[in-house]
């Protein structure tokens, strides 16, 4: 694939809004690896099919590995004109059997950027609680093997809404500049399954830190196993250090499943 180095006459080119749906379990994330398969190579192979030499891509979320999506936004911009429909269509067609799929294509402005007009992200892990393993949907949630308890996650996690410092909740390697972040929405809901149980954990922002909801996830299961008092989450919220955090939940659960900006671009 040709050098995707962003033109200096790029603005000129049209601009396309991207929703994108995949499994992340093949893939080291979305950012582009030079020696590991990636969402954004895998998206960028398939443009290379229809139009050489097109800057880089830029999306919404960096999801990690094995994390997946189901609203991502990414916009690409293009040297021909092309009808969104008829983009969408292409790049199915070229990114086929890669489990990556468009969802919907929109013609938007050279203002819209997917990452930095983005307002809110939202966020949805799912855990399966249950002695047997997931069979069908092995690696799209994160399987424990005990009972958990509802109501006392729901009580632990309303003492992280707001805005906080999460620097508890925060991977060392996260590259935020501020450890400051507003959690507008996290509930929890929980499904009952003829074996075991599915818990749906939904939350909303305008952006995270690295690691930020599976850190979350994580400090919650240990409350619902019993483990953690709800208290104890605030205590470790305040404590701004990592240390204090519960366990890290697995990425299979976690799905990146709305991107929302000032105007959608896909509702016309």
């Amino acid at each position: 694939m040709q050098s995707r180095a962003r033109q200096a006459n790029s603005h000129l080119m049209p601009r396309y809004a991207l929703k994108i749906e995949y499994d992340g379990r093949p893939y080291c994330g979305w950012q582009a690896q030079a020696d590991q398969p990636s969402v954004q190579g895998a998206i960028e192979a398939a443009l290379d099919r229809l139009e050489p030499d097109l800057p880089r891509i830029a999306a919404a979320g960096r999801t990690d590995t094995g994390v997946h999506a189901t609203g991502q936004v990414a916009h690409c911009d293009m040297h021909r004109d092309w009808a969104p429909f008829r983009l969408m269509e292409a790049l199915n067609h070229h990114l086929r059997p890669a489990p990556v799929a468009i969802l919907a294509c929109a013609k938007v402005d050279d203002g819209f950027h997917a990452r930095f007009s983005a307002t809110e992200r939202h966020y949805l892990f799912r855990l399966l609680a249950r002695r047997a393993p997931p069979t069908f949907e092995a690696g799209q949630v994160w399987h424990i093997r005990h009972a958990l308890q509802l109501a006392p996650m729901q009580e632990a996690a309303r003492h992280l809404l707001g805005t906080h410092d999460f620097t508890t909740f925060r991977a060392s390697q996260c590259q935020a500049k501020s450890p400051v972040k507003t959690l507008y929405w996290l509930e929890i809901t929980s499904i009952d399954l003829l074996h075991g149980q599915e818990f749906h954990f939904t939350l909303r922002a305008r952006s995270f830190l690295h690691n930020q909801v599976r850190s979350i996830v994580g400090t919650l299961e240990r409350v619902g196993s019993g483990a953690w008092a709800p208290a104890d989450v605030k205590t470790a919220l305040d404590a701004r250090n990592r240390a204090a955090c519960g366990p890290v939940s697995p990425p299979d659960g976690l799905y990146l499943t709305e991107v929302r900006y000032p105007q959608d671009p896909f509702s016309g």
